[in-house]
């Protein structure tokens, strides 16, 4: 069994974040593994005119940002360790330097699935992140299908020949 200790789930407040949250915190339960839940702000782009430019207000972005990690509502772990990272800079970047950086042995992480021209022209985070990563990437393209309920269930039929 693969000994897992640490795990680290980059968020990016999405809808397609929030079922891999919650399956890096059933693993992080099933394994007794700290949970690390990191989101990277992107910095704002400066603009520019004539001959100057405007400094982004960074301060107010991460800000924002600290404040929508607190927020999360992390799943229950179990009593295992939980905890929120914020980090600036390119999103890939900084998730496989954190994971090096804290000896991750699993990434969780969402995906939005793009393909063709929308990926050409965005790119995409968990690509880079399974490219570049020290350990093992579990990404999450959907959600799972909810569980039916066993009283629920749609019985076969017999057909008698």
């Amino acid at each position: 069994m693969l000994p897992i200790h640490t795990i680290l789930h980059p968020t990016d407040f999405s809808e397609r974040s929030e079922p891999a949250l919650r399956l890096a915190g059933a693993l992080s339960r099933d394994y007794g593994a700290h949970l690390i839940v990191l989101h990277v702000a992107v910095p704002p782009p400066l603009l520019a005119y004539g001959e100057g430019y405007v400094p982004p207000e960074t301060d107010a972005h991460l800000v924002e940002c600290r404040e929508q990690l607190r927020q999360l509502s992390l799943p229950d772990t179990g009593g295992i360790r939980a905890e929120r990272r914020l980090l600036e800079g390119d999103p890939a970047t900084e998730i496989v330097r954190e994971a090096r950086d804290i000896h991750a042995d699993l990434i969780v992480m969402g995906t939005h699935g793009r393909t063709g021209l929308a990926r050409l022209l965005m790119g995409s985070v968990a690509e880079q992140v399974v490219r570049q990563a020290p350990c093992p990437v579990l990404t999450m393209k959907s959600p799972f299908p909810e569980a039916v309920p066993a009283e629920s269930a749609v019985q076969p039929e017999t057909v008698m020949i």
